[in-house]
């Protein structure tokens, strides 16, 4: 578990995607039961560290906890390029029951992110700092393919 009040003050919560991540975990509280909860603790799932991964089996049926999570990473990806391209973004996973298959991320016909996915019942980062930089990462580049290929992303 990570100290939450040194989490609180990481700049990585500043990023643009995790800003978006947190909108998304927001937007799943339909009853309030989550509204005392800082950002921090909402993002938290993510974050599991190189102890904590060792003591998850190395092969593994995700649970659905966890393929919500992955689900809400690329939802907030998808809105992080939405916002910036003005373009809707649509994620669809398939998904082997077993915690491997693939990640699409596509605006019109164009495929702005393709991401093969595995070992998925581990799906986490090692830090704060860590989700964030993936998560930017995947929202530059689906911005950078979008300018490369607007009429097919438009279309």
């Amino acid at each position: 578990m990570v100290e939450a009040s040194v989490a609180e003050r990481d700049p990585a919560l500043d990023s643009v995607f995790v800003k978006e991540l947190i909108k998304q975990w927001r937007a799943q509280d339909t009853h309030g039961a989550w509204e005392g909860k800082s950002d921090f603790d909402l993002i938290e799932p993510y974050i599991i560290t190189k102890e904590m991964r060792r003591e998850i089996p190395i092969v593994g049926d995700p649970d659905p906890e966890t393929l919500w999570r992955l689900e809400l990473f690329y939802n907030a990806v998808c809105l992080a390029i939405e916002r910036e391209t003005g373009l809707m973004v649509s994620p669809m996973m398939k998904m082997h029951h077993e915690g491997f298959g693939r990640m699409i991320l596509a605006a019109g016909r164009l495929i702005v992110v393709n991401k093969q996915l595995r070992d998925v019942h581990r799906f986490g980062f090692d830090s704060l700092g860590k989700l964030a930089e993936e998560g930017d990462k995947f929202v530059i580049s689906g911005i950078e393919m979008i300018r490369k290929y607007p009429e097919v992303a438009a279309y």
